[in-house]
């Protein structure tokens, strides 16, 4: 397995990505938009979900398919990102048909980021427009670290982010991880330089230091966050995509085991005060595909997505964590 050419999601064929923040908010809005209605399933691990449509992704739900997934900052006003999202398709006349009536299907998750310094002192809830900003954004290409719904991500002890990576299979299916990361765990191991996906990193894409040659890694769970603020301000949630052709239910197996990807990257994960979710969708341009491979390489596109994230993060003006750069120039 080799990555694809961008290393993104959007080297699944019919995938754009749109990106939109406020950096005075400190939050944002990320869009995965198909160019075609598409068939997804969720699986939540975390203790602590926000979402939007996610019933409707069960396989035994009637829903065959989805109009576009968001990932959001803003915790339960973020999901309001979903209505501007909403906007936009049914004003491009997508979405699903019901006589006269058409209805954007646009299942989302959030993350907590309302303690993170930013201001949230708005007057009208700032997120459908900037769930329609990141909708007219959409692109293949699309930058990693301090934006969308990763701008105002924290992890333990580093500051968080937007991530993503692919991977080819020897089939020639693509599969690839968007991930926006704020979890309660840490994503490096202590002094904050190697990165716990690092067994996993790919022609240097997280800084190429290797694995930490410590031992007894995570048995001390230090959080500059929990310092800050409390512990109850987290969530990753992602996306996996690929082109191959999967039913619901397989799309929910894909889901379950790229949640070991979380796990890979991020010590503790799956906490009481996470929201962690993963969201599989298919394409299905290219034939039925193995779901265990797609599975097995989902997992691995997450976890590195992760440490890309964190690794991609950029300084803002009144952050309350280092980022990973600023720490290891």
């Amino acid at each position: 397995m080799t990555p694809g050419p961008k290393n993104l999601i959007t080297d699944v064929r019919g995938l754009r990505v749109g990106n939109a923040q406020d950096d005075r908010l400190k939050s944002g809005v990320t869009v995965l938009l198909p160019d075609q209605p598409a068939v997804a399933s969720v699986h939540v691990m975390g203790g602590a979900p926000g979402t939007r449509e996610t019933d409707l992704l069960a396989p035994d739900k009637s829903v065959a398919a989805i109009d576009a997934l968001v990932l959001s900052g803003g915790s339960a006003y973020g999901i309001d990102a979903c209505s501007g999202v909403v906007d936009r398709l049914r004003a491009a006349g997508r979405g699903f048909k019901v006589g006269a009536a058409t209805i954007p299907l646009v299942p989302g998750a959030i993350l907590f980021d309302l303690l993170n310094a930013g201001a949230k002192d708005w007057a009208e809830n700032p997120y459908p427009a900037l769930g329609r900003a990141a909708f007219d954004a959409a692109s293949d290409d699309f930058e990693l670290g301090t934006v969308g719904a990763g701008t105002g991500a924290l992890s333990a002890m580093l500051k968080g982010g937007l991530g993503s990576a692919s991977l080819r299979l020897p089939d020639g299916t693509m599969v690839g991880a968007l991930v926006a990361a704020n979890p309660v765990g840490a994503v490096t191991t202590p002094g904050d330089k190697h990165f716990y996906a690092a067994p996993f990193e790919i022609a240097g894409e997280f800084g190429g230091l290797g694995p930490d040659p410590a031992s007894g890694l995570g048995l001390s769970l230090e959080s500059r966050k929990a310092a800050a603020m409390s512990p109850r301000e987290n969530t990753t949630i992602a996306i996996i995509a690929t082109d191959a052709t999967l039913t619901k239910a397989e799309c929910h197996r894909v889901a379950v085991a790229a949640h070991d990807g979380i796990g890979r990257a991020t010590v503790p994960a799956h906490t009481p005060h996470d929201g962690d979710l993963v969201f599989a969708l298919s394409t299905g341009v290219q034939a039925k595909g193995d779901v265990l491979m797609i599975g097995h390489a989902a997992s691995l596109c997450l976890a590195r997505a992760i440490a890309r994230a964190i690794y991609a993060a950029t300084p803002a003006e009144g952050d309350l964590l280092p980022c990973w750069s600023t720490l290891n120039a």
